[in-house]
């Protein structure tokens, strides 16, 4: 009897080890406003089994706790039935990470990928080898897991994502045989492929630097020093800009854009930034977001701003009552 408790007690163990080792807690939705040949139900699978593909499997030799997991979603809306079993549409993907002493979720990556075709029957395996091209749908989310693993580690240490952006240029690389959009380099200058080709150009080195010193330097030293954490921000966002002015048509500037403009807007418009490092941050937003300068006004009015110190409003995917520690650097 001892014998079989301590069997079943290590079976326990080790069932909770796989679950804390697991590195994302992604959410996915899938939507079908336009549904005509293919019943709905097959989508709802769909939705669930891509789910347990993406919690389910171990994409690091890293440990994660429960608490350390990737908060992420996925949503995936089919705009085109080529057949019963081939379908096309866009992928919104959103990734964040807390903010220390803070209810505050950073959004880090918050991306439409408008270049989506794939092919599925209802209960059909999701099968995923690193080293082949098995299926263009799990091609894809494997492609995401990496990238939201990057730009996490990268947020945490610096520079800390290559090992998982060379990942997801190996899973371009093993796409190329396909026939599928958005794995080519001659698909457009805004897909998979040059995506992850930015993220590792040398080029593009201070824009992957300002993430760390935007969210470890910055954001998570919010509680402490808030003046010294919105400079680090100043510099980051200036980091970015000089990106921007050595690579004009980068995608991987436009990501940041698109998932940081907000955040920025609301970190400076406070009364409590000193008048240069707003026009700092305005200058460079000119420059790598001018077409939507119109938003970045709320910088300068600040009657309404919040307190010094406050975290901007924004997603809090947190569960209540969890207690932060000051997170280490991710080696």
């Amino acid at each position: 009897m001892k014998i079989k408790l301590l069997f079943i007690t290590a079976l326990l163990f080790c069932g909770l080890l796989m679950v804390q080792a697991q590195e994302l807690n992604v959410q996915v939705n899938v939507q079908t406003p336009q549904l005509r040949m293919t019943d709905a139900k097959v989508f709802q699978t769909l939705g669930n089994e891509l789910k347990e593909f993406l919690n389910g499997r171990k994409w690091t030799d890293d440990v994660y706790a429960s608490t350390e997991r990737i908060n992420c979603s996925f949503l995936l809306t089919i705009t085109e039935e080529v057949s019963a079993t081939k379908f096309k549409g866009t992928l919104t993907i959103q990734s964040s990470r807390p903010v220390f002493s803070s209810g505050y979720e950073s959004i880090l990556l918050n991306h439409q990928d408008k270049q989506i075709e794939f092919e599925y029957a209802e209960y059909q395996p999701l099968i995923y080898n690193d080293n082949a091209y098995l299926s263009e749908i799990t091609s894809l989310m494997a492609y995401y897991a990496y990238i939201i693993i990057g730009y996490d580690n990268d947020s945490f240490s610096l520079n800390g994502g290559t090992p998982y952006f060379i990942k997801a240029q190996n899973v371009v690389n093993t796409a190329q045989a396909s026939k599928s959009k958005g794995w080519q380099s001659f698909d457009g200058t805004r897909n998979r492929y040059w995506l992850v080709q930015n993220l590792l150009d040398p080029k593009h080195k201070p824009l992957r630097d300002a993430y760390y010193r935007y969210h470890r330097q910055g954001l998570d030293n919010m509680y402490a020093d808030p003046n010294t954490a919105r400079g680090n921000i100043v510099s980051a966002i200036e980091m970015v800009g000089n990106t921007h002015n050595n690579n004009t048509n980068s995608m991987a500037v436009d990501v940041f854009v698109a998932t940081k403009s907000t955040e920025i807007i609301n970190i400076f418009a406070d009364n409590s930034v000193l008048p240069p490092d707003k026009i700092k941050v305005l200058n460079v937003m000119s420059r790598i977001d001018g077409a939507n300068m119109s938003q970045y006004s709320r910088i300068n009015a600040t009657s309404g701003a919040s307190k010094s110190g406050n975290m901007p409003p924004a997603m809090d995917m947190r569960p209540k009552g969890m207690e932060l520690q000051m997170p280490d650097d991710k080696n």
